[in-house]
């Protein structure tokens, strides 16, 4: 045993051998990825301004935001804040290349369509969007941003494709605000499952799937779960713990001989999870996590939900998973508040699938395959973990609609050409990670862009005191005073 243990140790550290052709064409091989993405803009400017934010992205930088990004790459503070803040360049087409890049890659008739919005903390009242709501990055309700993103999950590996940024109905209302942040006049109020849906509907067609998920944010809504029903998509949707329902596989009450026969009675998900025999849950192991295998126990049952109004509704699969307490690995996001609950041992999630789409029955699905789906939701949120972490998807200084949708487009490139880069390396270096890859290529570009030597200081140096001196000027004009010359004092 002590020889199997000691050889596989071996193995995984030989894993780890890292070939220079991981990194050597790496900075080609980004000029060439830009490129059909360059083509989709119109101006030969803007083709080069993008090439270069997305190097920005992808560097050393601690924050990604405009005026950081063009001091690494030597251009005027405002050509870039110009470029990704005001200037009215369409997004769209850079995501038409995107999403068929991914399918192409990625794509298989059981991959999954993931749903998820993701907050970004704010803290002024200015930028597009921003409100007191729910804030899932910080689990309370703070002023943030929201998008909501679509997610593409594979056996192999998951990426972001499409996102819409929310906008509350006070916005909409609010004339004023919509103009100073340059909101089109034609967007209409948009719920976040009804922006969903619209993203859904442009690319179901073009993105091999066979189910949709969610969190209990969309689950929750009976309306949303019809319109995929309607569809024909096969979903699994987080719903809150207050969920109503009807056990259609228990035993009704006894007939009493008078009146209609007695069907089971409706009750909470919660109150129907406690009354379970211990034996009913089945373990299933998810994924290999890093501290070990991720196990997850589950339950299945055929339900009848109800509508608004307490309205019968249609039937549908409950799935309940449950993990211990003292588990840190997260399996499931938590959306709401009440989109789990627990006892002394473990937390419990909460999940509706159909039992038919519009035309026919589905077929009843295993527990490992709804298993497989659930994860899904936990690859969505690692995709905002390394885009915020390794792109700066949410270090972005914009205030305005096509600012947050430029940044937006342009990360969601940055992170698929590290997907890209991480699968290649893999196949020289198994153990390779994203992050792994982002810090090499970020040393490269360091060495495009900042030569070691007094120049190089002297530049960054005059750009900082340049920056200094142009606010310190402003600051006095608003004044009308002229401001003071700096003194120059003999070196002694």
């Amino acid at each position: 045993m002590t020889l199997t243990w000691a050889q596989r140790r071996e193995e995984l550290l030989g894993d780890c051998i890292v070939s220079p052709d991981v990194f050597n064409p790496m900075i080609d091989r980004l000029a060439a990825f830009v490129v059909p993405y360059q083509q989709a803009l119109e101006t030969e400017a803007a083709q080069r301004n993008m090439h270069l934010y997305l190097q920005g992205l992808l560097s050393h930088l601690p924050s990604k935001n405009a005026e950081d990004i063009a001091t690494l790459v030597n251009v005027e503070r405002q050509v870039i804040q110009v470029f990704i803040g005001t200037a009215p360049w369409n997004h769209r087409p850079l995501i038409e290349v995107l999403v068929p890049q991914v399918t192409c890659q990625l794509g298989h008739p059981d991959g999954i369509i993931a749903f998820d919005p993701s907050s970004f903390p704010k803290r002024g009242t200015h930028s597009v969007g921003v409100k007191r709501q729910w804030c899932g990055h910080r689990g309370k309700v703070d002023n943030c941003q929201v998008g909501v993103f679509m997610g593409y999950v594979a056996d192999e590996e998951h990426a972001l494709l499409d996102f819409r940024l929310y906008l509350p109905q006070k916005w909409i209302r609010d004339e004023q605000r919509r103009q100073a942040c340059h909101v089109p006049p034609e967007m209409p109020y948009q719920t976040r499952q009804e922006q969903c849906l619209e993203l859904l509907d442009a690319w179901s067609m073009h993105i091999p799937h066979g189910w949709v998920t969610g969190d209990d944010e969309l689950g929750r809504h009976t309306w949303f779960r019809q319109a995929l029903r309607e569809r024909s998509e096969r979903y699994v949707l987080g719903v809150p713990c207050t969920t109503t329902m009807r056990d259609l596989e228990a035993l009704p009450p006894a007939y009493q001989g008078r009146g209609r026969r007695p069907k089971p009675p409706w009750q909470s998900v919660t109150a129907w999870r406690k009354s379970l025999d211990p034996r009913a849950w089945r373990r299933l192991t998810v994924r290999d996590g890093e501290k070990g295998p991720v196990a997850i126990e589950m339950v299945k049952c055929r339900v009848q939900t109800r509508l608004e109004y307490k309205r019968t509704g249609p039937e549908e699969w409950l799935v309940i998973t449950r993990r211990p307490l003292t588990d840190a690995r997260t399996l499931e996001a938590r959306a709401s508040r009440d989109a789990t609950d627990n006892d002394a041992r473990y937390r419990y999630h909460y999940y509706l699938t159909p039992t038919h789409g519009a035309t026919a029955a589905f077929q009843e699905p295993s527990l490992a395959e709804l298993a497989r789906v659930i994860k899904a939701g936990a690859c969505i949120e690692s995709s905002f973990k390394r885009g915020k972490g390794e792109v700066g998807m949410d270090e972005y200084q914009v205030r305005t609609w096509h600012g947050w949708h430029h940044h937006m487009a342009l990360s969601l490139m940055a992170i698929w050409f590290l997907i890209g880069e991480t699968r290649r390396g893999q196949q020289l270096t198994p153990a390779l990670t994203l992050p792994q890859v982002r810090y090499g290529l970020s040393l490269l570009l360091l060495e495009v862009y900042c030569t070691p030597g007094v120049d190089d200081i002297c530049r960054q140096v005059q750009r900082q005191l340049q920056r200094n001196e142009s606010a310190r000027y402003y600051h006095h004009r608003t004044r009308k005073c002229i401001p003071p010359r700096k003194l120059r004092r003999d070196i002694q």
